[in-house]
């Protein structure tokens, strides 16, 4: 017993390991991995599938006029021209020339997708809603207290909407028609032929896409000029 107490006392001790020592090899071996797959493999799967399946959508819903991109159906673009029809409002912001540290309202800015988040008593929203229902009845010719559509007058979560709603086109088609000398007719049918309506015959409203319709509007311009 005695030399096995000895024995035991003399055995040599394990010197201690480091913490990391036998992990690290896993561990970058895995970081590595996943890399390779979350960071490459899989973007290039999905985005492979996307251009075979979807390749119109993959590619950013790109309008095409004349061999190049004028657009995407996904984003409005700023149109003001009374002969054109005009967007929803947008409350955007950027960055301020003067002091990058801030930001500035810059309404249409697509680099920076934001809405106001202000609440429906909001004085500021409620102000900003008055100024532009008297803008709308003023530039398309309404009287003064004719209805508005609510996308006239309002952002979109986005600010970037490119869809306007049936009757806020119906509204506008004098003015674009008056402006390009058309008859009011012939601008409510392209509304119609531009007109979507609710996807699977249930979500969302009928929508007109403002860049789409624009585009026709030149199209049947030039068509007519081509004519005479």
């Amino acid at each position: 017993l005695m030399r096995n107490e000895q024995t035991i006392m003399h055995a040599p001790v394990p010197a201690s390991q480091p913490a990391f020592k036998g992990i690290t090899r896993p561990v970058l071996v895995s970081a590595v991995l996943f890399m390779l797959v979350t960071g490459l493999a899989y973007p290039l799967a999905t985005t492979g599938v996307a251009n075979l399946l979807f390749p119109n959508q993959a590619q950013g819903s790109l309008i095409i006029k004349d061999g190049r991109a004028v657009g995407s159906r996904l984003i409005w673009q700023y149109f003001i021209k009374p002969e054109y029809f005009h967007s929803r409002p947008s409350v955007t912001s950027g960055t301020d020339p003067n002091d990058p540290s801030k930001t500035v309202d810059q309404p249409y800015n697509a680099a920076l997708s934001a809405a106001n988040n202000q609440g429906a008593i909001s004085k500021k929203l409620l102000d900003a809603v008055a100024e532009r229902a008297k803008a709308y009845r003023e530039e398309n010719g309404l009287a003064a207290d004719a209805v508005v559509p609510v996308d006239a007058v309002t952002a979109s979560g986005s600010g970037l909407d490119p869809d306007i709603s049936v009757a806020n086109a119906r509204l506008q088609a004098q003015r674009v028609a008056k402006a390009r000398g058309l008859s009011t007719e012939d601008v409510l049918s392209l509304v119609d032929q531009h007109t979507t309506g609710r996807q699977f015959g249930l979500l969302g409203d009928p929508r007109v896409n403002v860049l789409e319709l624009n585009l026709a509007l030149d199209a049947a311009a030039h068509s007519r000029r081509a004519a005479q």
